[in-house]
């Protein structure tokens, strides 16, 4: 088992121990097991995932949206992954998932400027992130 740690600007979000922890890093999706080799590395926009036990099945994984400007620490079978936001997919509804997408798609397209235009995009890249998790939820129940 790993001690798994999830730390947004709000507070503690997730803290137990875990068997695998799933994690979205620049060089893509990483898995960390027991033992894993001690790395710092950045997050980047995507979908955690916590497997509790080794024999839970995916629909059974709990999953977190996250946005870019994260840190990851693992150390000595310690997982602590700091970033500004991280969104539940218990609490994700997928039509106003949905809406905010679309909504952010046109402000992106409607941005004047160039600040408007990144403030527009990284919303987008939230909105994007948010909207796959919920499909994700969708399919688990199937």
């Amino acid at each position: 088992m790993i001690h798994f740690e999830l730390v947004t600007l709000a507070g503690i979000v997730h803290k137990e121990k875990v068997f695998q922890v799933s994690l979205p890093t620049p060089d893509g999706l990483i898995a960390i097991y027991k033992d894993h080799a001690p790395l710092v590395s950045l997050t980047t926009n995507g979908v955690i995932s916590v497997r509790r036990e080794a024999n839970h099945p995916d629909d059974m994984l709990e999953q977190y949206a996250i946005n870019a400007g994260g840190v990851i620490e693992i150390a000595n079978d310690t997982v602590r992954v700091l970033v500004d936001e991280a969104d539940n997919s218990k609490d994700i509804d997928e039509k106003q998932a949905q809406a905010a997408y679309e909504h952010a798609k046109k402000l992106a397209a409607e941005a004047g400027d160039e600040e408007s235009l990144e403030k527009a995009m990284n919303n987008l890249d939230r909105e994007t992130v948010r909207l796959k998790l919920a499909e994700l939820k969708r399919r688990k129940k199937r």
